[in-house]
């Protein structure tokens, strides 16, 4: 199961970001709960202890994967496989 984290205190960019994330995934066929979890990380000094100082930010199991903009539907895709 991947793991997918937005980190964002829930700015439209944020909330933005968790959809495409979300539809990349229903994309893949994946169901939500089986194949992926999304949270969202909105505390600042979370945030900021992964290494994002700009937002929103995306992890991928563990792994950051993205800072700053919404991330295009392709290279969402190409993380989570």
């Amino acid at each position: 199961m991947k793991k997918i984290e937005i980190l964002g205190v829930g700015c439209p960019k944020c909330q933005k970001t968790e959809e495409e994330v979300r539809k990349a995934a229903l994309s893949l066929g994946w169901g939500e709960g089986v194949d992926f979890t999304i949270a969202k990380i909105t505390n600042p000094g979370e945030i900021a202890s992964r290494g994002v100082l700009m937002t929103p930010g995306v992890v991928v199991d563990g792994k950051v994967v993205s800072t700053g903009k919404v991330p295009k539907m392709r290279d969402i895709v190409g993380w989570l496989l």
